[in-house]
């Protein structure tokens, strides 16, 4: 087998599923301009093309189909990689969350940061997955700002009027540090082996740009330098999460133009739905209109079956809206208070949470639709519980994180401690919290992943806890 020069990839990502067959896009990344070979699928030769030119190297991508009906592999450089590719029958999903940390991020020792990786390299060898969900914070960007005068400090001191010249240095700036940040994850052993054998759908959040994004002030993340952080994230993001760019959208998306990066993908009894939360947020709103009108319309549209919503901060939560008024009042905790806008049950977003309960409800209302929210964003797993109007009961499913280190018990144990006075975003609708199976506490603080694994047509949720194991089965 021949290796090419400083390839990293195959890495597998999911454009859609259309007629029985999946459709992918094998993203590669090349420390050089040495071309990835073909891919061999069904007998075919699908050839590499060239999608981005970074700094530091080129991005390379294959697109191909598989069938969706039956188990296949595809074959690379000399290698055969299987494909637990049918949709059609029992499957299973993996859903990975926050694969990062703030700080010092690319300096961590591999065995380490990467043990959950390993662990689901293991899981995927004896119970194959068909799909790998990513629901946020793929990588921790918040350190590519570091090392340019106009960004160094960003966003506490905002630049005024920098020349173009200027912002342009700052763009391939930030392009290199975004580069370097994916091709450092994408390369690591564990998360390099399933990637090139299973296809992920990836959902961003904040730290995909940078902490807080959408909930920081207006004038630095409308400001110029706000704005070329932006471009250049966005840039990665579809780049190396998505194995494309703005002007080649694959059909899932759902907003041709990119300015929304929510999508859908749906087959056989199972739909996916991925809204944007990062892309049009504001500190006064969550989504833009023009994606609202989306999922009304999607929630209006049959899908027998089970639908997973993944919403990249919970749908589901305590009363933190309390935190939130106590952080304001206090200066030493007030550089928190992003976190906390962040999330739906923000006093800022409490009418958008209450609206998209609504469009929660309206689709689980046919009797033969189920729906099931799954997040992740908080570090921790946990879950929680909302009767529909048709005393359905809708679970909320959060795992989080495959890497990020958990924060400290005692802030699992507030957590829990604050989910006891209940919220009660609809009249007549509480939300109700409870431990994972087999767990004592509401929250467990630490590193995880999700296993969704569908059995005759019937969806169970399994968490596997880095020190903990592997969670009794939730019937959803």
């Amino acid at each position: 087998m021949t290796e090419p020069q400083s390839c990293i990839g195959p890495i597998l990502i999911v454009d859609t599923v259309q007629s029985d067959r999946l459709h992918l896009a094998a993203l590669f990344i090349s420390h050089n301009e040495c071309m990835p070979p073909d891919i061999i699928a069904s007998g075919q030769n699908f050839a590499a093309q060239e999608i981005a030119q970074y700094p530091q190297g080129r991005v390379y991508r294959i697109r191909f189909s598989a069938p969706a009906t039956e188990a296949s592999s595809y074959q690379w450089n000399g290698e055969t990689f299987d494909l637990a590719s049918d949709l059609t029958s029992d499957l299973s999903l993996a859903y990975v969350s926050c694969n990062g940390e703030e700080h010092g991020d690319m300096d961590r020792e591999d065995g380490e940061r990467n043990v959950m990786w390993a662990h689901l390299r293991s899981t995927h060898q004896n119970t194959p997955f068909s799909i790998m969900l990513h629901g946020g914070d793929q990588i921790y960007a918040d350190e590519v700002t570091l090392g340019h005068p106009l960004s160094e400090t960003w966003p506490e001191v905002i630049p005024s009027s920098p020349a173009a010249a200027s912002l342009e240095d700052l763009r391939q700036h930030l392009r290199a540090g975004f580069f370097e940040r994916y091709a450092s994850l994408y390369r690591a052993p564990d998360f390099a082996w399933l990637a090139a054998r299973i296809p992920s759908l990836m959902q961003w959040d904040d730290h995909d740009i940078c902490d807080g994004w959408g909930s920081l002030p207006t004038e630095a993340t409308q400001s110029s330098v706000g704005q070329t952080l932006f471009a250049a994230a966005k840039e990665a993001r579809l780049v190396f999460q998505d194995a494309t760019v703005e002007e080649d959208l694959p059909a899932r998306f759902y907003d041709p133009s990119g300015r929304s990066l929510g999508w859908s993908v749906e087959f056989d009894q199972l739909r996916l739905i991925a809204p944007d939360l990062r892309g049009t947020r504001t500190r006064k709103t969550v989504m833009c209109e023009e994606e609202w009108a989306v999922l009304e319309r999607i929630t209006k549209t049959p899908s027998p079956g089970r639908s997973f919503l993944l919403s990249s901060v919970p749908i589901l939560g305590p009363r933190l809206s309390l935190l939130e008024r106590l952080m304001i009042a206090m200066p030493r905790m007030q550089k928190y208070e992003d976190d906390l806008r962040d999330q739906w049950q923000s006093r800022a977003h409490r009418t958008a949470w209450q609206r998209i309960l609504k469009l929660v409800f309206d689709m689980a209302a046919p009797h033969n639709q189920d729906v099931t929210c799954i997040s992740g964003e908080i570090h921790l797993a946990t879950r929680a519980m909302i009767s529909s109007q048709k005393s359905q009961v809708l679970h909320q499913l959060v795992a989080s994180g495959i890497t990020h280190r958990a924060p400290p018990r005692l802030w699992a144990r507030m957590l829990g401690a604050l989910s006891t006075l209940g919220e009660t975003p609809l009249p007549g609708h509480p939300i109700r919290f409870a431990p994972l199976p087999g767990q004592r506490h509401r929250y467990t603080a630490e590193r995880n992943y999700l296993i969704l694994r569908r059995t005759d047509q019937s969806w169970q949720a399994i968490w596997e806890l880095e020190t903990s194991g592997t969670t009794p089965p939730l019937t959803l």
